[in-house]
């Protein structure tokens, strides 16, 4: 299929074979299309590296089982699918790679779906990196649900809106982001990545408390920023801590690493603990192993390699 107008350059592997641009996948019957039975993950491809590619495509699996869909493919086969569709592109495009399971039928009861129709397919499209040059945010009047209401412990679609509610609530104010808040007004993220902050030396980031996900990029930059002898601690944060922050910066799969230059009325630097942040996680993605892109082709046809559930 041709690439549709206004769409980059996209190959999704669907049904034993891959297809060029926007191709369907659901139709008007389809449960995930009106109940929003669908879970996916992101990595990125960016400058001939994957970091922690395997880290996601396990994850899209795990959200799979949260949301009583049955996860089909293994990690390795999405691994392996995954550096087979990032070969059809330029070697040095930034690209998205979105794992995704959906139920297709609904069960009795209609808004539960039926685990046994579930389906996958993995799309993957250029997609320019952030550049490093700050955005701003505010605080958001929206806040993150609580397991006990929402999948938060999943990636899935459902959750979305509400970020997207977040979003244009701040833009409205002439803010590009939000910091949102867990219901008890603790700030849990951003409404689009993980957030840190930094006062004295010292990082701080919210604790995981079961509103949000530990993000895997979140998690890859504490690890970093420890082995280098920041110290980084993980606690229940107010938003006036963040107002009276040093300097703050966003961790996520789809721009990595990103300085926020202002919060509310005050400017914000690009402070030293964010730029060894950025350096750390550009340095561990071009140096290992797991996260170099492989364009070679595999030995066995995919349409003919069993499919594990893992």
């Amino acid at each position: 299929m041709a690439v549709g107008s206004g769409w980059s350059k996209t190959w999704t592997f669907f049904e034993d074979k891959w297809h060029e641009g926007n191709v369907p996948i659901i139709g008007p019957r389809t449960h995930a299309a009106w109940l929003c039975s669908v879970v996916f993950d992101g990595a990125r491809a960016f400058e001939g590296v994957t970091p922690d590619l395997d880290l996601h495509c396990a994850r899209v699996n795990d959200s799979a089982k949260k949301l009583f869909l049955k996860p089909t493919v293994s990690t390795e086969t999405w691994v392996r699918l995954a550096r087979e569709g990032i070969a059809r592109f330029d070697k040095d495009a930034a690209l998205y790679i979105r794992p995704m399971y959906w139920a297709e039928m609904e069960g009795p009861w209609v808004q539960a779906h039926d685990p046994e129709s579930t389906r996958w397919c993995l799309c993957i499209y250029e997609a320019p990196m952030r550049p490093p040059k700050g955005f701003s945010v505010t605080l958001s009047p929206y806040r993150r649900p609580t397991l006990d209401t929402m999948p938060v412990d999943a990636k899935a679609g459902c959750l979305y809106p509400n970020n997207a509610r977040a979003l244009f609530q701040a833009q409205s104010r002439g803010f590009d982001n939000a910091i949102v808040c867990d219901v008890l007004g603790n700030v849990a993220e951003l409404a689009t990545s993980n957030v840190f902050m930094a006062k004295g030396g010292i990082a701080y980031t919210p604790i995981p408390n079961g509103t949000f996900l530990a993000g895997i990029t979140r998690q890859r930059v504490i690890g970093l920023l420890r082995d280098s002898g920041v110290t980084v601690i993980e606690k229940i944060l107010s938003y006036q801590e963040f107002e009276s922050a040093d300097e703050i910066f966003s961790t996520g799969n789809y721009s990595k690493v990103v300085p926020v230059t202002r919060i509310d009325g005050k400017s914000l630097q690009f402070g030293p603990i964010y730029a060894k942040a950025r350096e750390l996680y550009w340095a561990f993605s071009h140096s290992s192993a797991a996260s170099t892109r492989t364009t070679e082709s595999t030995s066995r046809s995919v349409t003919h390699e069993p499919v594990h559930i893992k």
